[in-house]
């Protein structure tokens, strides 16, 4: 295996994170314009997102059964392809239920493209046998980054909300077709053992660190689905400037992202999910209550700060669980980490529906405390569960 072969292997399944982030941050990024031609107040637009939601979480099985049996290259490359293009047709949707309809489709494809991707991604890190996770996890906050900021930019050039996705599909379809070849070729388990994995949930040895996951990813997903339209609809931001506080969350997630091995190595992985959990109340307090849109804006990037590392480290605490299997205990994790990063955001929108998206964002701020209290509390019940272990006749 040739230096050369690894760094497009790498290169290719970072592109691969970078456009599903891309793809992702080009169309949240303009849900407030979805909103305006469709008709849909927050409670709905909360439906549609829920749709979308369903359609992921119940693929997750599906595609680790495809990938037992295909392998993750094939997968990842199909999932790709159809979910590029499905994106350019969103908003040729005639009526809010076909769109539901559509991005209920997306969704399955995003939930199976989750899972094979980060296949391919664990098969780079064993080749390269160094730790490389973090790093494939940055470049999707930089493709919603750049998303993001794309769809900023193109509601300042007047382009058409359908230009626009158009646009991002095709230049999303490009990478993947360059990707084709790069992929590691993997085969199907003759002894289909791993089937049953994807179904799932965590123990009581992972119950704490699938509840930081959830609400880690809870507060992810509610971030890139309703800061657009907390800024716009909320603070009366300009519409060329509320994508910006979904570029500011993306881009803290990126930078904490890119030095997150460099931070777990410093301080270890107890201290820095305190520290992280801090991190994203404080900047929701910020988001909550400033009146200021560049204010407001800041604090979306202190809840990204905070935010960055709690799955990568989760994930990581995961597969290290005495007795588990690193795959196993990872996927158990994942369960319950990606339900609040799909859930999180029709939940925002029903409550937003009901009182304002001011009080909604009042909930992330309970979880990101509920958090804080666990990444305070795991620790130390593990270490009484070791000692117990230990000395069983105290």
């Amino acid at each position: 295996m040739t230096d050369e072969k690894m760094n497009k292997e790498r290169l290719a399944v970072s592109f691969i994170f970078f456009i599903n982030g891309f793809t992702y941050g080009s169309w949240v990024s303009r849900l407030p314009k979805f909103q305006e031609e469709y008709g849909m107040d927050n409670g709905m637009l909360g439906i549609v997102l829920l749709v979308h939601a369903i359609g992921a979480l119940f693929s997750m099985p599906l595609a680790g059964w495809l990938i037992v049996r295909n392998g993750s290259q094939r997968i990842t490359l199909f999932s790709l392809f159809i979910f590029c293009s499905l994106t350019a047709f969103l908003p040729m949707m005639p009526n809010i239920m076909t769109l539901a309809i559509w991005l209920g489709i997306m969704g399955i494809l995003s939930g199976v493209l989750d899972v094979s991707m980060n296949a391919q991604a664990v098969l780079v890190e064993q080749r390269a046998d160094k730790p490389i996770m973090s790093s494939f996890h940055a470049f999707f906050s930089i493709g919603m980054m750049v998303g993001a900021g794309l769809g900023s930019f193109f509601v300042y050039l007047g382009l058409t909300l359908t230009h626009h996705l158009i646009i991002a599909s095709l230049f999303g379809l490009v990478v993947a077709a360059w990707s084709v070849g790069q992929l590691i070729p993997d085969h199907a388990d003759p002894s289909g053992k791993s089937e049953s994995v994807f179904f799932r949930l965590p123990n009581k040895s992972l119950v704490g660190i699938g509840l930081i996951a959830f609400c880690g990813l809870l507060g992810e997903g509610a971030m890139a689905d309703w800061s657009t339209s907390y800024l716009e609809n909320s603070l009366l931001a300009k519409e060329a400037i509320a994508p910006l506080g979904l570029v500011a969350f993306s881009t803290a997630m990126t930078l904490t992202r890119l030095s997150g091995d460099w931070g777990r190595k410093t301080m270890g992985d107890d201290t820095l999910l305190i520290i992280s959990s801090s991190t994203a109340i404080v900047g929701m307090l910020i988001v909550i209550f400033g009146v200021f849109v560049p204010v407001v804006i800041f604090g979306f990037f202190l809840v990204g700060l905070g935010l960055a590392i709690i799955v990568p480290i989760a994930y990581s605490k995961a597969g290290s669980i005495k007795g588990i299997a690193p795959g196993l205990g990872i996927s158990m994790v994942s369960t319950l980490g990606y339900s609040g990063f799909l859930f999180g955001p029709p939940i925002i929108g029903y409550l937003g529906d009901v009182f304002n998206l001011q009080v909604a964002f009042l909930f992330l701020l309970l979880l990101f405390a509920v958090m804080l209290f666990i990444s305070w509390l795991n620790p130390k019940y593990q270490a009484a569960r070791k000692n117990a272990e230990i000395d069983p006749g105290e």
